[in-house]
């Protein structure tokens, strides 16, 4: 589902991504971890289209990432890290919106919306205000309006900071359904580790632009001799702070 060889990044003479390779396959969950300033928010940014890499291939949904982005951008839904949605739109009005500027038809979209807000917990909201609503709640709306259009890849960029966690849980709970039941592949970025744990198939871990760890977490565990995932990361990543550092 995404196949990328030496993609970099680069901005003037900082270089945020350094020629990583990664692979994710067809209903993976994939966690895509790091501290802060490592490189995945840049890397992130670059799979999704939203910039352009200095060097490097990329195949996304099986599309070039170089050569055909729009294409790209049609089989992917992305949800980035604030609510997508305004805080005085009618839920419902803001999806079946965003769905037939997917090119759904008015029938089509409005079954869609209603079909998501069903299958994420979101019966009766289509018409309450987004400000009306609880923090899981928004983002499940936002996961709604990444999947309008029915990606078979959709990106997570931190989806439940700031959540509860009976409200974490939950949405963890939807994204294995995602996969297990509609056979979408998802590539998250998370700094809540036991989430990465619980919830990926496997892990990818940057830092200084890099891909310095990959594996199953049970893999990187064993392979660290550490008991959790937070241990594996100070060990490949170290006790710096980065504040400050390029994303």
């Amino acid at each position: 589902m995404i196949h990328a060889r030496g993609l970099s990044r680069s901005f003037g003479a900082v270089e945020a991504v350094r020629g990583i390779d990664l692979d994710v396959s067809q209903g993976e969950i994939v966690g895509f971890l790091g501290p802060n300033g490592a490189g995945k928010t840049t890397t992130l940014r670059m799979l999704t289209t939203l910039l352009r890499p200095t060097s490097g291939t990329a195949t996304v949904a099986g599309r070039d990432l170089f050569a055909d982005p729009m294409e790209v951008r049609r089989r992917i839904g992305y949800v980035p890290q604030g609510n997508t949605v305004g805080p005085f739109s009618m839920v419902g009005e803001e999806l079946r919106l965003q769905a037939r500027l997917y090119g759904l038809r008015r029938a089509e979209a409005a079954e869609r919306v209603d079909r998501l807000l069903t299958e994420l917990d979101l019966p009766g909201m289509d018409q309450r205000p987004t400000a009306s609503l609880s923090g899981g709640q928004k983002r499940r709306v936002d996961i709604a309006m990444g999947l309008l259009h029915r990606p078979a890849l959709l990106f997570l960029d931190e989806p439940t900071t700031g959540l509860d966690p009976q409200s974490r849980a939950n949405l963890w709970d939807h994204v294995r359904r995602l996969r297990d039941k509609d056979g979408v592949t998802v590539f998250l970025t998370t700094h809540y580790l036991e989430e990465a744990d619980a919830l990926c198939d496997r892990i990818l871990i940057i830092d200084h632009g890099r891909i310095v760890a990959s594996g199953t977490p049970a893999e990187l565990k064993a392979a660290h001799g550490a008991g959790t995932l937070d241990d594996v990361f100070l060990a490949v990543t170290g006790r710096e702070l980065r504040e400050g550092a390029a994303a």
